[in-house]
């Protein structure tokens, strides 16, 4: 079976949004290295400790920030935020632009798969992404197809 969508247009922001925040929730060991260079003054007295760390985690996520924002603006990415209809069969996904256009994207380049409330995210590195709203399909049948795909190949337990 081959699951088409309805033809959509990713927006930006919501990608910045939620690629962003999806970052933060995998790297959240981050934030214990801040806290723990901030325990720091504990040690050795000195505000320079939270200073500096404040200021590192300040540039990592405004670096983050940056990545996600530039993802939006380039050219070579510039084929995820147009308007394009997907067909998802457990062999492989296809971006198309037409019914003659459209670009492969193998199982096995996806690196992780997000069930979230309002759709999927399908993780391909780490500043790209494909968010599926789950109004995108035609039906209920059709999501718990990509549902059981999606168990079937390991993404989601």
């Amino acid at each position: 079976m081959i699951v088409r969508t309805k033809k959509f247009k990713m927006d930006k922001s919501l990608y910045i949004k939620k690629g962003f925040f999806n970052l933060l929730q995998e790297q959240w060991w981050v934030f214990l290295i801040y806290l723990s260079l901030c325990s720091m003054n504990f040690f050795i007295p000195s505000i320079w400790w939270i200073i500096g760390s404040s200021i590192a985690l300040f540039l990592y996520i405004i670096f983050w920030l940056i990545q996600f924002f530039g993802v939006t603006q380039v050219e070579q990415s510039s084929y995820m935020f147009e308007r394009l209809s997907y067909e998802i069969s457990s062999n492989q996904l296809m971006m198309k632009i037409n019914n003659k256009q459209g670009m492969p994207i193998k199982w096995e380049t996806i690196k992780k798969v997000k069930i979230l409330k309002d759709g999927f995210l399908f993780k391909l590195n780490i500043v790209q992404y494909i968010i599926f709203p789950f109004k995108v399909f035609n039906n209920e049948n059709e999501i718990r197809f990509i549902k059981s795909i999606l168990s079937r190949k390991g993404y989601v337990k």
